[in-house]
């Protein structure tokens, strides 16, 4: 039987007890003591609230059951479905128009269109895979899936197939015209970037020069300005790299210099310790 402490009203586990006592609270001011006193007083003050709803929904759902069953058989109804469940409180009438605010809210929740993983804290492999999808490169993810037709010449086949890279690049270059196009002409068409007065400038064959419709959509660079390893676009909170390299097989063969062109995703990472774990008793929540 598990060893437990008794503080106040409450039966806690000894290996609860003492991670709360020894490791949680050193150091940020909290009173072990004060903690298990305010989580008695929460608890005695919520359980019987809690028991009631628990009570009200078991009521809700053998109203529900009864419904069903007296219908076995019939054709289905639903204005009459909705109307019982409107009768019986299951259903309830629409509120007054709303506003909820975002303040004091990280940006990569609040404003950034970008998902969230979620993955199991017991699990440091998967963590360390959901930490790295941040970024991820979009030729990759185009030449391996079939988000690219393998047919006519482009199937998956040996170390590299130069008629699916091709497909692959064409992909790329059409999704930088829809993210970041240039004021005139095509990403497709450009033969090299550089960066002049704080700008992105794509350059032609015959000697123009375009710059980016949306100038805000170019935030940074690396290397040199005339001319760059890295160009950083952003759209919508999310970022963009292209990258630029004539000694890799791919960057070699591109008109521009690309090699790769890698996006930001997944922007934040949910270390969860609920839903995705199996953390049952005691210990295994202090282990999480």
């Amino acid at each position: 039987m598990t060893e437990r402490v008794w503080r106040g009203g409450l039966s806690i586990a000894r290996v609860l007890y003492d991670f709360i006592t020894a490791e949680a609270t050193p150091g940020t001011g909290m009173d072990p003591e004060a903690v298990w006193s305010a989580l008695d007083a929460i608890i005695h003050d919520l359980t019987p609230r809690n028991r009631e709803l628990l009570a009200h929904r078991d009521a809700l759902q053998a109203k529900i059951d009864s419904w069903h069953r007296d219908r076995a058989g019939q054709p289905w109804d639903a204005a009459a479905y909705k109307s019982f469940l409107e009768d019986i409180g299951y259903l309830q009438p629409e509120g007054p128009d709303f506003a909820i605010a975002t303040d004091n809210v990280d940006p990569e929740i609040a404003d950034i269109a970008g998902p969230q993983l979620v993955v199991p804290l017991t699990n440091a492999r998967y963590a360390l895979n959901a930490a790295n999808a941040r970024w991820g490169s979009l030729y990759d993810a185009l030449y391996g899936t079939d988000a690219i037709p393998e047919e006519d010449g482009g199937a998956i086949e040996g170390d590299y197939n130069p008629v699916r890279g091709e497909r692959v690049i064409a992909f790329a270059r059409r999704f930088l015209d829809g993210c970041a196009s240039l004021v005139g002409g095509s990403h497709r068409d450009a033969t090299g970037y550089a960066v002049r007065d704080g700008a992105l400038a794509a350059m032609f064959a015959d000697g123009s020069v375009s710059g980016l419709a949306d100038p805000d959509r170019f935030a940074g660079y690396r290397g040199a300005a005339d001319a760059p390893s890295v160009l950083l676009l952003k759209r919508h909170g999310l970022h963009v790299e292209i990258q630029f390299d004539r000694g890799r097989p791919v960057g070699k063969d591109d008109k521009a210099g690309i090699c790769d062109v890698v996006l930001e995703a997944a922007v934040t990472t949910i270390m969860d310790c609920e839903d995705s774990v199996a953390t049952v008793d005691a210990e295994d929540k202090v282990r999480a």
